[in-house]
């Protein structure tokens, strides 16, 4: 580690304010296939939990579904640091492993196949629509964590992102591309964090 990333380590470490529970990296289909894109993926998630966080998801938003086998794959041999799920456009079991990763499963998808399971248990009896809340929602999501933090490389766009869970996330875009993506760039986005008020809303 250099100088300035030592500096920016002390930095975060030294502050008042508290690190993300739940990141999220956004990246894409092009982003992996640049040589040592995985292994870049497998440094964030020690970052991310070197620097507190409890959980890590990752969306790859892809354009050609036929690369999802390919995808899942790769990812799923990833040197993960603890339990990963890993998850295509067509499951719907849930992902409540510490590392979670959505390949091209966008959130207006997980959002409508939610919806429409309350409709499901709506129509057979289960629930009745005046008790219909956001739990109701939430439960059928097969991504459940809310992340505090999302990563964004590239470029300044969610690329249908988590829709319900990111509601109120704070967003961090780089100019930095996922291939030069380093540990300074991940301890600049948490600073970054650090020194926002979150409103959740209000």
């Amino acid at each position: 580690m250099g100088i300035y990333d030592r500096y920016l380590a002390l930095r975060v470490r030294r502050s008042d304010a508290a690190t993300p529970d739940n990141v999220a990296l956004v990246v894409t289909e092009r982003d992996l296939l640049e040589q040592g894109a995985y292994d870049t993926l497998a440094d964030c998630f020690r970052w991310a939990i070197e620097y507190g966080a409890d959980r890590v998801m990752v969306y790859v938003s892809v354009l050609d579904e036929g690369a999802v086998p390919t995808l899942r794959r790769e990812l799923a041999a990833i040197d993960a640091p603890r339990e990963m799920a890993v998850r295509g456009p067509d499951d719907d079991r849930r992902a409540d492993a510490p590392i979670q990763v959505s390949i091209g499963l966008g959130g207006k998808h997980e959002f409508a196949t939610a919806v429409s399971g309350v409709a499901e248990a709506v129509d057979a009896g289960d629930l009745d629509p005046d008790d219909i809340d956001e739990a109701d929602i939430e439960d059928r999501l097969v991504f459940p964590t809310d992340p505090d933090l999302v990563i964004k490389t590239g470029q300044e766009r969610l690329s249908d992102f988590m829709i319900w869970q990111s509601v109120y996330s704070e967003l961090y875009f780089t100019d930095v591309n996922w291939r030069d993506f380093r540990k300074r760039d991940y301890l600049r986005a948490l600073r970054d964090y650090q020194d926002r008020q979150r409103r959740f809303g209000r």
